[in-house]
């Protein structure tokens, strides 16, 4: 399988930002252009463009946007309507926090600017640095987490944690594509992840252009699936994980964690050290949001509920450290103490080891 059969979510154009309209996926697939920070900032809260490491990137490319328009007199003019639209764009999605991580990283790039020219030029780099990491990043996570698999396994998943999440390759989706890569068959069940259907309308479609074995159910079958199929193991990507560990990603990750418990398979979460936010101590001070009620009372524009009904519709629950197995970054393995654990990894110099 040659990776570049997988799309980019989000390219940068020099004078726009092109990016993967993931509302159309499967049926139609159609990139469209970011001419204005407010169009970023649509696209960001529409989940035009979604997956935490992608939201960091088009976030980032769209305040290099903004800037490189500022028509100002002074460096510090320059940074304080920078950090304004910085601002702007951290209210688009309050969960991801690879959103803010972009953000701040863009911010403090210019900090020691002297002039208006070096700053403009800056933030585009940066950005650009970014993604390029992140792509480097996803292969690492995906050789981290495929030392986990054995050939023939069967894996399930939820949301979309894939190639069009981030820069290339995904996070959890990425051991998918190494194995694919390397000849070795592993067997993906993809939760279709309602309300917005993420895993049926994206994990699905990208896992088949790849060629990768996928098989779709319903979010209400895991745990039949589980016990019929035999599931060797559970993963999942991440929004955000906090310093002890507990993980917030998309609504239903907590529910799968419950299962791989009763059933005694392991449970893992793999994302980029971005992901994760020591400023947060636990899962109890992880924002929620809370989307609209359409997105449950309507299937593809058609209403399925009664006029008025009261709805709870939550984009993403947090799983407790308790019941993760392993949470795997680019920098290695952590197996427990994540405490302890998480904090060390930013200070490692290696990329290979397992805590």
């Amino acid at each position: 399988m040659s990776t570049f059969a997988i799309p980019r979510s989000v390219e940068w154009r020099e004078t726009h930002v092109t990016i993967l309209n993931q509302q159309k996926l499967p049926t139609v697939t159609e990139y469209i252009d970011l001419h204005t920070i407010e169009d970023v900032y649509d696209a960001i809260a529409t989940l035009k463009v979604r997956g935490a490491p992608a939201i960091g990137i088009t976030a980032a490319y769209g305040l290099a946007l903004a800037a490189s328009s500022y028509d100002t007199e002074s460096v510090d003019e320059f940074r304080r309507r920078l950090k304004q639209d910085r601002d702007y764009l951290a209210g688009a999605r309050p969960t991801a926090v690879n959103l803010f991580w972009a953000l701040d990283r863009l911010v403090a790039a210019v900090e020691n600017a002297v002039s208006i020219n070096e700053a403009k030029t800056t933030l585009i780099h940066e950005a650009i640095h970014i993604q390029v990491e992140d792509e480097d990043v996803c292969r690492r996570i995906g050789e981290h987490a495929l030392s986990l698999f054995q050939p023939g396994d069967r894996v399930m998943t939820i949301c979309n944690a894939g190639s069009i999440a981030t820069a290339r390759y995904g996070t959890a989706l990425a051991p998918f594509y190494l194995a694919k890569e390397k000849g070795i068959e592993l067997s993906v069940y993809a939760l279709e992840t309602r309300p917005v259907l993420q895993g049926a309308r994206l994990t699905a479609w990208e896992l088949m252009q790849a060629g990768v074995d996928v098989t779709l159910i319903t979010d209400n079958m895991a745990a039949q699936t589980i016990k019929a199929k035999q599931i060797n193991a559970i993963i999942v990507g991440a929004d955000r994980i906090a310093r002890n560990g507990d993980t917030a990603n998309k609504i239903g990750t907590f529910g799968l964690a419950l299962l791989a418990k009763s059933f005694g398979i392991p449970f893992y979460v793999a994302a980029p050290l971005s992901t994760i936010d020591l400023a947060t101590k636990t899962g109890e001070d992880i924002p929620i949001e809370e989307r609209h009620p359409d997105e449950v009372t309507h299937l593809a524009g058609v209403r399925i509920a009664p006029e008025g009904v009261h709805v709870y519709n939550p984009a993403f629950d947090v799983t407790p450290n308790e019941l993760i197995t392993a949470i795997i970054t680019e920098k290695g393995i952590v197996r427990s103490n994540y405490e302890t654990a998480l904090p060390s990894l930013f200070a490692k110099e290696e990329h290979h080891e397992t805590v």
